[in-house]
């Protein structure tokens, strides 16, 4: 495992880290027009809402809402590139930028973070954002021939392995493969990183998140939290959490689910609240800080942040919430067979 894997452990035994918040609702609050997403590149698609590539296009846009969540107290920065991968990009008609995408994201989120730690020399951590693209591998988007796949397991596995190559190159950290819907493309991405650092001689350190689209707790594959845990514990993640999904209040049963079984750090970054009927994002700081604060007097996280609708401030009224408060101890079960269907099973 690589030194940032260690400094995180060290890090994060002494105190609950801060992870940052949404790119796409700091996105939002600068209006920008399609001309303004596009800057030079002629692509002959609309751009609006091509969030992935401002790095290139307005990366001042970008540097300033990282810088403003080093502000807030964040350790970790994600970088912008939840959208930039070939199969996500294709809707764009970019997919020829991706390599570029990903080393301009990267490149500005270590720049902050190296200068947040030469101000105060407080380690500051940069996990390159693997989103789940718009393709799934195991569900069929066609009702009438359940096994169509628009895509294989090989080519989904080779579209993560390129991204992630260009987010280590520019100095990522950590691989955080995030917002599984889909466990199967969780899989694809795990195998990807693992094959790419044997090709460089050293294991990738991996960040795991999973979403949740139901309030039974179960992805969109039907995975439960504890057989997603299980499915994914091969890869050895330096984390592993639940994002996006809902609001604290409605994530804590599954916090406290996955908390109980995972022996890594755990880290959860919801939403703020759950989306009114305009899609917009009601849920104030300080509420979801004093759900959070809960969270870590409950002793079930390591590492906290936000999704959805948070902000600046929703990530300085976590930090403060959790501020002095001990970390979750991980627990350390022992050993036995543990098997993942749609739901964990234990042989005894």
């Amino acid at each position: 495992m690589t030194n940032a894997a260690e400094r995180l452990r060290a890090e994060a035994a002494k105190r609950i880290l801060i992870n940052d918040g949404a790119f796409g609702t700091a996105i939002q609050t600068y209006g920008l027009d399609e001309a303004a997403y596009r800057g030079t590149y002629d692509l002959g698609h609309d751009q609006k809402g091509n969030n992935d590539l401002l790095v290139l296009t307005r990366p001042d846009i970008v540097r300033a809402i990282t810088r403003g969540y080093v502000d807030a107290g964040a350790d970790i920065l994600a970088t912008n590139t939840f959208n930039a991968n070939r199969i996500s990009q294709a809707d764009y008609g970019a997919e020829h930028l991706v390599a570029e995408m990903n080393h301009a994201a990267a490149r500005i989120a270590r720049e902050e973070a190296d200068a947040a730690t030469a101000r105060d020399g407080k380690p500051r951590f940069v996990a390159g954002a693997i989103g789940p693209t718009n393709k799934t591998l195991s569900l069929s988007p066609d009702v009438n021939d359940p096994g169509f796949r628009a895509v294989s397991f090989d080519e989904v596995k080779d579209v993560y392995k390129e991204q992630a190559e260009a987010l280590l190159d520019a100095g990522s950290d950590f691989i955080l493969i995030e917002t599984i819907f889909d466990t199967l493309n969780a899989k694809a991405a795990i195998m990807g990183i693992i094959e790419l650092g044997e090709a460089r001689g050293a294991r990738i350190p991996m960040m795991i998140s999973m979403t949740i689209t139901d309030m039974s707790g179960r992805n969109l594959s039907g995975h439960s939290v504890e057989a997603f845990w299980y499915a994914v514990r091969h890869a050895e993640p330096v984390t592993i959490g639940l994002n996006c999904s809902f609001g604290a209040k409605e994530l804590r049963p599954h916090v406290q689910a996955l908390s109980r079984i995972a022996d890594t750090l755990v880290m959860i970054y919801p939403n703020a609240g759950l989306p009114n009927e305009l899609g917009q994002y009601d849920e104030a700081p300080d509420t979801t800080g004093g759900m959070i604060h809960e969270w870590a007097e409950s002793g079930l996280i390591n590492i906290v942040g936000g999704c959805c609708g948070t902000t600046a401030a929703h990530i300085a009224a976590m930090a403060k919430a959790v501020e002095g408060l001990p970390p979750r101890a991980i627990p350390h079960p022992e050993p036995a067979m543990h098997l993942a269907g749609l739901d964990a099973f234990t042989l005894a």
